[in-house]
């Protein structure tokens, strides 16, 4: 039975591997800072060999998109280091890599759905440090190895835009949502049922880049007024601009990703991202 490292697995995606690890026919470790400091090369190493460690699944990042303009170190050492010593670990030891990267990675002024060759441009120091992961991976290249792009992420577990919204819907009349940043949410669970039913199918000599988030476009702004619509909230929603809304981090105002290699390499289908919002509504007991 494989053995399978997942990292940063009290956030979103990790927790969602979790709860389905079950179904699966691996060993799982589930590691956090607390248990397992991947900005510590030898720390690794010595789980990996403890554990003869197959697979890792990276899940771990700083994602405090504008704390990371002024923790700028710290960013960086997660985002772009410890996936460098992951990167060069897996590689020593054979071991498949599947990192989770973002739609940051672009600058946000494309007309159409991003592919995974467009140039990027990160305009923050998250992007910039996501980036930075995958272009030290990508040199290492270590044999069975993905980088997978994803947005918006959400999931019953952790906090993030859908639980925010279900909060504040409860608690105000009105709200104003951005309506000029366009993309697609990810329900976590979506994308960690794809990792999981992908990972005996990754064999590639050369690191491959994936994009996957849900189906469908939409803004922000929609997004939150069909969250108050399914929960059967009494919240009116206002669309705003990015710029009445200033943030320390700049934003991509399209990041769109176009998921056609994921689908046709792996033979999957994607679920629609009101189906997808819908099914987690309901774990969340919050479907009326």
């Amino acid at each position: 039975m494989s053995k399978v490292l997942v990292t940063g697995s009290n956030g979103q995606l990790g927790s969602e591997l979790r709860e389905l690890s079950s179904r699966y026919k691996y060993d799982f470790f589930f590691t956090d800072r607390n248990t397992l400091d991947i900005t510590n090369k030898q720390s690794i190493i010595d789980f990996v060999y403890k554990y003869k460690i197959d697979i890792i699944i990276n899940c771990a990042a700083y994602t405090a998109v504008d704390k990371a303009e002024t923790e700028k170190d710290l960013a960086d050492a997660i985002n772009h280091q410890a996936v460098k010593h992951l990167a060069q670990i897996s590689k020593d030891k054979n071991i498949k890599l599947i990192h989770i990267s973002t739609d940051y990675v672009y600058d946000g002024k494309n007309h159409k759905p991003f592919i995974e060759t467009d140039d990027t441009s990160p305009n923050s120091v998250y992007g910039a440090t996501k980036l930075g992961g995958e272009t030290a991976m990508q040199k290492i290249n270590p044999k069975n190895s993905i980088i997978i792009r994803t947005s918006w992420v959400y999931s019953s577990f952790g906090a993030n835009f859908v639980k925010t919204m279900l909060r504040l819907g409860n608690e105000k009349d009105e709200l104003g949502v951005i309506f000029d940043q366009v993309g697609t949410p990810t329900y976590a669970k979506d994308l960690a049922t794809t990792i999981l039913e992908i990972l005996p199918k990754i064999k590639n000599s050369n690191v491959e880049v994936y994009h996957y988030s849900n189906e469908g476009v939409l803004s922000w702004y929609d997004f939150a007024k069909e969250i108050m619509e399914m929960a059967k909230l009494d919240c009116n929603i206002n669309p705003i601009e990015t710029k009445d809304y200033p943030t320390p981090a700049s934003r991509p105002h399209y990041s769109l990703l176009n998921k056609s290699k994921i689908k046709e390499t792996f033979d999957i289908k994607i679920p629609f991202w009101k189906d997808s919002l819908d099914a987690c509504l309901k774990v969340l007991g919050e479907r009326r």
